[in-house]
């Protein structure tokens, strides 16, 4: 089969990635075959592309967000058959979505969103999941009425899922930053109530709005950043929930208030075969929720053509945080 791959990790500055014929995928016995009908960028594919080379010169597959049609069933692979349209983010040891086949496991997709397209649709499971068990699957984390929630990069691709969400299934005013026009829009278009500055002090920043204090704090980039104001703009025994990767994050100054902190990583599961099949539940409630008009796609930089160049632009947006919403590319 043809996939966009290479054989030594690099920089943007390097690009490498080109078409290659590759080797069919072989399936394991959970696995389907996804013929692929789109597949969206996240900064993981640029992370490890900068540094995973295998041995022997053998080709790289990066890319794990994808939606598209099933065209062969392992033989422990349940629920799904021959022609289903299905969607997935896939698994980080394995080859990923960037070719014309995908062999992923059937406990960690669904079948897509029926309103949505291919491309609407495969921009979504990555990123909700990663909101969803940062958010929603913690049962520690109230979020009632009178509540607040405060997600750190509103515009991004895990940030705009995330205010949807916390919309849909919590009870909290719902508060993004962003500071250009056009992401103070998108936060808006998505659902947060309101936006503040990130480029500003956030502690006046919010009490510009109103708000003391919040409940839950979603911080999905720059978190080594903001670690000295977080303590202070959190309530007492309030939640930090980060999924980015700082230098450093000194939580001592936590204690007083008994903060809790923890990361999410949506591949958690499938690197450690813990409860795989939740992420299939997750999808599929979350197609639910798309098909019921109470989520929407994030999709907003649509690249028509699976090429090397269309490749590399997207993930220069990716990489330089230049875009809005999620970068997708159809086959």
């Amino acid at each position: 089969m043809k996939a966009l791959a290479y054989t030594k990790a690099h920089p943007l500055t390097d690009f490498q990635i080109k078409d290659m014929e590759v080797p069919r995928p072989a399936l394991k016995p959970h696995d389907v075959l996804m013929e692929v009908k789109a597949f969206s960028i996240n900064p993981v594919d640029f992370k490890v592309r900068g540094s995973r080379t295998l041995a022997n010169g053998e080709p790289v597959i990066l890319g794990w967000d994808a939606a598209g049609v099933v065209v062969e069933v392992g033989p422990e692979a349940k629920g799904f058959k021959v022609g289903d349209e299905v969607y997935g983010a896939g698994d980080l040891t394995r080859s990923g979505s960037y070719g014309e086949l995908y062999a992923i496991d059937s406990r960690i997709i669904a079948r897509k969103p029926r309103s949505l397209s291919f491309t609407e649709a495969a921009v979504l499971p990555l990123t909700a999941l990663t909101a969803w068990e940062a958010l929603i699957a913690r049962p520690e984390l109230e979020l009632g009425g009178g509540s607040s929630a405060l997600v750190i990069g509103g515009a991004g691709g895990v940030g705009s899922i995330a205010i949807q969400l916390l919309k849909q299934k919590t009870q909290a005013k719902v508060i993004a930053t962003a500071s250009r026009p056009e992401t103070i829009e998108w936060c808006s278009r998505m659902g947060a109530d309101a936006t503040i500055d990130h480029r500003k002090d956030l502690e006046k920043e919010l009490e510009r709005i109103g708000i003391k204090e919040v409940d839950a704090i979603f911080s999905t980039t720059h978190s080594d950043t903001y670690a000295g104001v977080f303590p202070k703009i959190l309530r007492p025994f309030g939640n930090l929930s980060l999924i980015d990767d700082p230098k450093t994050l000194d939580i001592v100054p936590f204690k007083r208030k008994s903060i809790s902190v923890h990361w999410e990583l949506m591949f958690t599961k499938t690197l450690l075969s813990y409860r795989l099949e939740s992420q299939g539940e997750i999808l599929k409630e979350l197609a639910q929720l798309v098909d019921e008009g109470k989520i929407k796609t994030t999709a907003n930089t649509i690249l028509k053509g699976a090429t090397a160049e269309h490749l590399r632009f997207a993930h220069e947006l990716s990489e330089q945080s230049k875009g809005v919403g999620k970068i997708v590319i159809e086959r």
